[in-house]
């Protein structure tokens, strides 16, 4: 039987939210479970493997599969803190728990592939994350504490539009948004129809101001450019950040 050994741990940035307050921004010492990974140790210690971008072990890059050994000093960095670092290499393609319908809509208006239902379990989210190679996006550690889970994000803010900025900065998608290109409800791309199409779904009032409409082929709804669509314009505007 292998010994267990102590490590020297500390974590930056964001990642202190996750671990007890008395350790935060500061080193420590702990002992390590027996053949205990860095993964092992960092999620023991509160910290979902899917937000640790990178990892030092006695200042050198490492897994978070290395085994730890006597005496190593380990460093955890969020992505927010990695200013020079590529993208993550996370699908802009998402899942998103029971709690984070606005957030959700609003990843839509933008154009992002997003999977939401309140009625998701953890068991359902895991298995469309896997099976349709999406980030999970939640507010429950112990979700992206779960293996199966390749790319997730915790989403720290609580209003919709903050959470939206903050996993557009995180993820660098300012540049990659198509506005209105899917269905808010459905989650499927929009087709451009004519009027002529349309004209009986939509007010009469609407056939004499609009000339441009997009349709959801699986619910039958019709988009165009007004009160409604400049407020989320406004709002997706609003929300997203200054520079990529």
């Amino acid at each position: 039987m292998k010994p267990s050994v102590t490590a020297t741990f500390r974590f930056y940035a964001e990642l202190n939210e996750f671990i007890e307050r008395s350790r935060r921004a500061a080193e420590f010492t702990v002992r390590c479970a027996q053949g205990a990974t860095a993964k092992h140790m960092v999620e023991a210690l509160g910290v979902p493997h899917t937000e640790v971008a990178l990892l030092l072990v006695n200042g050198e890059p490492a897994p978070l599969g290395r085994l730890l050994a006597e005496g190593d000093r380990v460093a955890a960095f969020p992505a927010f803190v990695l200013l020079d670092a590529a993208p993550s290499g996370a699908p802009a393609r998402f899942v998103a728990d029971a709690h984070l319908g606005g957030l959700a809509r609003m990843l839509r208006m933008a154009g992002f592939d997003t999977l939401y239902d309140n009625a998701y379990d953890d068991a359902t989210i895991v298995r469309e994350a896997l099976e349709q190679q999406r980030t999970v996006l939640t507010r429950d550690r112990e979700l992206l504490k779960r293996r199966e889970v390749e790319h997730g994000c915790y989403v720290h803010a609580l209003a919709p539009p903050d959470q939206f900025r903050e996993i557009a900065v995180r993820l660098r998608l300012a540049a990659r948004i198509k506005p209105f290109s899917l269905c808010l409800h459905c989650n499927v791309a929009l087709r451009e129809v004519a009027l002529a199409d349309v004209i009986d779904r939509v007010p009469p009032s609407v056939r004499e101001t609009q000339r441009e409409f997009r349709t959801c082929d699986r619910c039958g709804r019709v988009y165009w450019k007004g009160s409604h669509w400049k407020h989320m314009s406004g709002l997706l505007s609003s929300a997203l950040p200054a520079h990529d």
